[in-house]
């Protein structure tokens, strides 16, 4: 393809990475280590075909650069790269694969399903070896070069402590795609999710930060397209830079700022749960996209045969961290989306591979290493998903200072007490309290406490099912877990039996209040307010549709005083920072003389011992927060998960205090606003309950 006079290239720079204006055009540098030429590859906007292919003429360090003069904001434009196809030596060059920047700040469009888009031959010999000629520039999306930020205009990160955070897991697209008060062209898009009617809805709930599910431009895996599903989670990205495209289409860069913008308004953070672990192109059996085609060998976790790739993450590769390109791109990608984008934290899927090195989990591994010094990211939340499906890939609690994990242990240990396993009271204290045990030194928000999350049963199916019911996953049932510690009181499904619905109710408000008042910080799976259901489905990651859209209008009115329920909680513990101490207790009297910062006892009104914590079929224990000199009152919780009614004797020490019933999960709103009769000496715990008693003030008040 001729090379017309207004595209030729002057040498430019090395750096920065990816394409940007400069004010007399844009400079292009992109990574490539073993590539022997690298070409640029212009594109008409509308009519999207390729204007000219213009090979940068420079290469710096591993660094492939070129000057464009003249170009403007919405220049379309992609890579070839030349190089040896040999797979055998970890060498996937294929220069008739048009390749999407790694650094691109938007995309057009999205990746069109195409055996084309394979570097090598498909058919009966499916063998990786033979190199496919067929040009894929029609079904790969095309970069788009961006116009600088504005930086008067830029917003600021809220930097909301991690004590004070309630965090709300949500998809932007499943949000809104059913909620009949957002503009139709709005619903499934990033404005849609922070419209008014959202925002209200967010705020009167009571959360502090949005954590949404992968942004980053995503594909469908092939097995999905064979039985035509998509991917709907979004955990298999092909670009760390751009926000995905089906959220906003031309205009998702800026629709994605408007959404950190007006959510920023309504004083809620935002949180970008991020995948740097794998990307879409799989293993050596999977499509060509970007990495694999600019550098295999660089990119990507290769075994020793160099063929084949390492898969610590089960999705087919892992990218090479090892490499400090690849470390690179990851610590820009993060510094672009908190320093120009204004998130304020990230999660990060399977972030055990993250921080691997030879042998297995380091803590001071060289990503961790570089967030953790890095300026920009300095302020912003991390949370981690502990593991990785790789040898050794479980290590929870042995991440470093700033970081908190998704504590699974938390979420394991709740549901199976109030199910009804007996002898685990000692292991629910532990969490409640923070994971001591596992995040000392520290803070109790190293513990990221959840029940639910979007892998996995809704509150509303942990209650109605007690198997998983995956089929329209066209999986068999195969997917997804089995170890679900979930109940079905009886009845597999929905059930019209007042009994049961009531019974239901009752665990979730007892299931949600342990959330709420333990210490760490809290996570909400998006919808289990008002009692969404995926029907039993507890891996719906390939299910964009009603199954997993949200359902703002079928609520019963068990939903409606549930999500009622949910905002009392919150404010609680929004009003009380014993329920969100920076520090785990001590156990210890919290001044001379005084009564100890927490204390645990038997229904019987003895202060629990060792024999009284290992007793095995011990379900029903409570704990007193004692107030400090900043404190105004004390707290009584009373946690029964059997399957009688106990009479829970006040200890000795705490009767002369003023207690009042604030949350009683046994009456149909929570409350326990009929506990009309003052609490003297004993209080009514039914079972399968939790209940807060409150002390109207100081000891020293009562008794001065």
């Amino acid at each position: 393809m001729s090379e017309p006079a207004e595209y030729r290239l002057s040498d430019g720079r090395p750096f920065p990475l990816g394409a940007h204006l400069d004010g007399n055009g844009a400079n292009f540098a992109v990574f490539s280590d073993h590539a022997s030429k690298v070409e640029l590859c212009l594109f008409d906007a509308r009519s999207g075909r390729e204007l000219s292919r213009i090979a940068l003429p420079q290469k710096t360090d591993s660094v492939w650069h070129g000057h464009l003069a003249g170009v403007k904001p919405g220049l379309h434009y992609g890579y070839r790269v030349h190089g040896p196809y040999d797979p055998d030596h970890g060498h996937r060059f294929n220069p008739n694969k048009l390749l999407v920047d790694p650094y691109a700040r938007a995309l057009s469009g999205r990746i069109v399903h195409n055996e084309a888009n394979y570097g090598f031959r498909q058919g009966a010999e499916y063998d990786d070896h033979l190199i496919d000629t067929r040009d894929n520039a029609a079904f790969i999306p095309k970069a788009v070069l961006m116009p600088a930020i504005d930086r008067r205009t830029r917003d600021k990160r809220l930097l909301i402590p991690a004590a004070d955070s309630v965090i709300y897991e949500i998809h932007v697209r499943g949000a809104t795609m059913r909620h009949p008060e957002v503009e139709g062209r709005l619903r499934g898009t990033y404005e849609g999710l922070a419209s008014d009617v959202m925002l209200r809805h967010f705020q009167e709930l009571g959360i502090t930060a949005v954590e949404l599910m992968p942004v980053f431009p995503f594909t469908d895996e092939p097995h999905l397209q064979q039985t035509g599903l998509s991917n709907y989670w979004g955990y298999n990205p092909y670009c760390f830079f751009a926000p995905e495209p089906l959220y906003g289409g031309e205009a998702a860069v800026a629709g994605f700022q408007e959404m950190v913008r007006r959510f920023h308004g309504a004083g809620i953070e935002v949180i970008l749960d991020v995948v740097y672990n794998h990307t879409a192109e799989g293993g050596g059996l999977g499509p060509t996209y970007s990495l694999k085609g600019l550098d295999n060998a660089s990119y990507y976790l290769l075994q020793r045969d160099q063929r084949h790739y390492v898969n610590y993450t089960g999705c087919g590769n892992t990218l090479n961290m090892k490499h400090p390109r690849v470390l690179q791109m990851v610590m820009d990608s993060l510094r672009y989306w908190a320093g120009r984008m204004k998130v304020d934290g990230f999660r990060f899927d399977l972030g055990m591979t993250l921080a691997r090195r030879a042998k297995g989990f380091d803590p001071n591994a060289p990503f961790l290493t570089a967030v953790g010094q890095d300026p920009v990211l300095a302020g912003v939340k991390l949370i981690t998903e502990p593991w990785d499906l790789g040898p050794g890939g479980y290590h929870l609690g042995g991440f470093p200072p700033r970081w908190a994990e998704w504590n699974d242990r938390y979420r394991s240990t709740v549901r199976a007490f109030w199910r009804g396993d007996k002898g685990i009271i000692g292991e629910l204290a532990r969490r409640m309290t923070g994971s001591q045990d596992m995040f000392e030194p520290r803070t109790p928000q190293a513990s990221l406490n959840y029940l639910t999350s979007h892998d996995g049963f809704t509150l509303q199916d942990l209650v109605r099912y007690a198997r998983k019911h995956n089929e329209n996953n066209k999986e068999n049932n195969r997917d997804g877990t089995d170890n679900n510690l979930s109940d079905n009181f009886g009845v597999e499904g929905v059930s019209r039996d007042r009994r049961i619905i009531a019974a239901r109710e009752r665990r979730k408000r007892s299931l949600i209040a342990t959330l709420l008042l333990s210490q760490g910080m809290p996570m909400l799976l998006g919808g289990d307010e008002f009692g969404r259901s995926q029907g039993g489905n507890n891996n719906a990651y390939c299910q964009d549709n009603e199954i997993s859209w949200l359902d703002w209008e079928s609520r019963s009115p068990e939903d409606r005083l549930f999500h009622g329920f949910v905002r009392r909680l919150l404010a609680i513990r929004r009003r009380n920072p014993v329920f969100r101490q920076n520090h785990f207790f001590t156990g210890r009297p919290l001044r001379d003389g005084g009564e100890k910062d927490v204390s645990w006892w038997h229904p019987d009104g003895r202060e629990m011992n060792e024999a009284l914590w290992n007793q095995p079929d011990a379900s029903c224990f409570g704990y007193h927060l004692g107030c400090d000199e900043n404190g105004d009152s004390d707290f009584l919780i009373l946690l029964n998960g059997g399957k009688r009614d106990i009479s829970f004797q006040i200890p000795a020490g705490l009767a002369p205090l003023r207690w009042a019933c604030m949350i009683d999960t046994s009456y149909d709103d929570g409350s326990g606003q009929d506990c009309a009769d003052p609490i003297s000496d004993s209080y009514p715990l039914k079972a399968d309950s939790l209940v807060l008693l409150k002390a109207s003030g100081h000891r020293s008040r009562q008794h001065g």
